[in-house]
């Protein structure tokens, strides 16, 4: 009975879920490819922030944003909300920001789903045709 009851409540969460980018993606280096980071993307008052819960590589283990500026200045990688306040426009989700916590830049952003499992992040200066795009692959769970 416990069974049935998991698989049901399951089923419901899955297809209640009404933002198919919300939950746990994992971020690559883009120069060696490794996996670096797991990010909580979720819903806030109708925009999309993402979180970095975990940084993967033994290396970045209690980093902090030495440059960061404001409020993140010197906080640990681990935990900074750096998407923030997107907004869904046609299936994309844009007009937000992107904070790199390694140069503690700020970048404009917009974020796709390309398929079920594979996001495309896209932080750029002013237009999108300037910056840089990642690819992020979901967390299974």
């Amino acid at each position: 009975m416990i069974y049935i009851y998991a698989l049901i409540t399951t089923l419901f969460i899955n297809f209640s879920q009404s933002n198919p980018v919300e939950g746990l993606w994992i971020t690559q280096d883009d120069e060696t490819g490794k996996k670096k980071s797991e990010v909580l993307l979720y819903e806030e008052d109708g925009k999309l922030y993402g979180k970095i819960i975990k940084l993967l590589l033994p290396e970045d283990q209690g980093k902090i944003c030495i440059n960061c500026k404001g409020e993140n200045k010197g906080k640990l990688m681990a935990g900074l909300v750096i998407v923030k306040d997107l907004e869904l426009e046609d299936d994309v989700w844009e007009d937000g920001t992107i904070l790199d916590p390694k140069s503690g830049k700020l970048y404009d952003c917009f974020i796709a789903l390309e398929k079920k499992d594979i996001l495309k992040v896209r932080g750029y200066y002013g237009f999108s045709l300037l910056g840089r795009t990642q690819t992020w692959i979901r967390k299974e769970n």
